[in-house]
This record gives structure tokens, sequence and C-alpha cells, in this order.
């Protein structure tokens, strides 16, 4: 049975809450039933803003390269089941002022079909694709892969057959959390494979960048934006540098082959 409207709304009002959540998963015993109940099996990956993508590797036929967004549409492709969220419940929750909060997750696979139609609705693949490209459009960052708490909160089952691709803001994502979430369930939420973010020499060491990342990956030292390894590659910073100074590069253009397989294993969405 599918999670009912009261549960739902009692999940809203305590998301704000979801660092007190975050801190107990480092405390012993307790962060690996936390682990184990809300974190097992996932496999979750920012996938950055093709707009903010420049190419490092020389490339034959440059202007066919595989860009991320590709990654999310070859899912939608695949997919039999598509299901589009009403609202995004973590702007919902936040009262976001800054993003649409009707642009909501998109679930794919067979599980999707049991998520509360109170919620949601099921859509066929061209209404999935548009969906993406509003949220694009929008300005929403793009996260995907197989994520257990989206099973908790929706009562659905099996994970193994629910695809999130999430659609977040730098405001209220969920994964705002990630600073503070026990090491073991924080690497869980990863880069995506061959993208590199540096700081080059026209960094005027303004802080802006340090200010605007949600996972607190950013720091200054001597003057400079120093990138540590906490960075998940959504590129904000590249689009919120008043200078220019931050690059986001595609190293493997390849990366398809490697994440396409990765997450066709975890998660069945046909």
């Amino acid at each position: 049975m599918s999670s009912p409207i009261w549960f739902v709304n009692l999940v809203k009002k305590t998301f704000p809450r979801r660092f007190v959540l975050a801190r107990l998963t480092k405390v012993p015993v307790v962060g690996g039933f936390l682990d184990r109940w809300l974190f097992g099996g996932d496999d979750i990956v920012y996938l950055p803003k093709d707009r903010v993508v420049s190419i490092g590797v020389e490339v034959a036929g440059g202007e066919n390269v595989v860009l991320p967004s590709r990654v999310v549409e070859y899912f939608v492709e695949k997919a039999n089941y598509h299901w589009v969220m009403n609202t995004c419940i973590c702007r919902e929750a936040t009262g976001c002022r800054d993003y649409p909060v009707d642009l909501g997750c998109l679930f794919l696979g067979e599980a999707a079909m049991g998520i509360n139609p109170n919620l949601g609705r099921r859509v066929d693949k061209e209404e999935a694709l548009e969906h993406v490209r509003r949220c694009r459009e929008a300005g929403l960052f793009q996260l995907i892969g197989r994520n257990k708490l989206d099973t908790v909160w929706l009562n659905v089952r099996p994970g193994t057959r629910l695809l999130t691709i999430c659609f977040c803001c730098p405001c209220c994502c969920l994964w705002r959390m990630i600073p503070v979430l026990s090491g073991e369930i924080s690497s869980k939420v990863h880069r995506m494979p061959g993208v590199e973010v540096r700081v080059t020499e026209r960094c005027e060491g303004c802080g802006t960048c340090v200010k605007n990342c949600f996972v607190q990956a950013i720091r200054m030292e001597e003057g400079r934006a120093v990138i540590g390894g906490e960075c998940r590659g959504c590129g904000h910073c590249v689009e919120v540098c008043p200078h220019g100074a931050v690059e986001l590069t595609l190293t493997d253009t390849a990366f398809m082959e490697n994440l396409v397989p990765r997450i066709s294993g975890l998660v069945d969405v046909t």
C-alpha cells in the first residue's frame, strides 16, 4: 500500500530537520541502523548541466560528443514506466521562492506504479522528456540513481525497480546534508565519472563559490578558492563565479559506457 497523504505531510513537516537525522548517522549503532534502513544499496550520481561542461580531451567528430543530459534521456527512453511527481517535496517543505515547486522528481520503473496517485501521475516517454526539459530550463540540477529513501517515504517496492531522477535546487536539496552525514553514507552520492572541477588563475578570492557550494566542498586558502575531494561535480560554482574562474571539464567522453551499466545493474526500469 502506498504512503497515505497524512504520512507525506508529516515528512514535509520534518524535512527541515533532516540535518538532525544526518548527524545521528555518525552515532555508533544508530548510524548503522539508519544506513541499512534509509540508504542501503544506494548509488546516486550528480549530473552537471550541459552548459557548464567543457571537453578536456581531443575527440574525433567533437560536435557529436555525448553530454551529461544524455544519461537521463537514455533511461527515459528505455523505461516502460514513467511517473512525474506533482511537486518537489524538498522545495515545498522549505517554502522555496527561487525555483519552481511544481517541478518534482521523475521516477522510472514498475515500482513507481505503486506511488499514491494523489502525489503525481503516470506519463508517457514524450511527457517525461518534456518534464526533464522544463526542469533543465528552470536551472535545476539532475541526480540519478537508486535512492532507498524514496522507497521508504513513498512506501513502494522493490527498490530494484525504482530509479530516481531528482531535480534539485542549491537552496533546498535533500543532499545539503552531505557534510554532516557519516562518511559511509555520503560516499554513496557520487560525482559523474570523467568530471573534473578546478579553480583557474582568474580567481580573485571573492568567496562567492564558497558561500554557494551546498555540499561545502570549497574553502579559501591564502586568498584563493580550493576545491576539495567532497566536490560532487554539480557545476554550480561555475555558474555563480563572477570572474569565470572555475571550470568543469569532461575528461572522459565515454562516461556513458561506465555509468549506464552501473545504474542498470542496480535498477531495472523495463
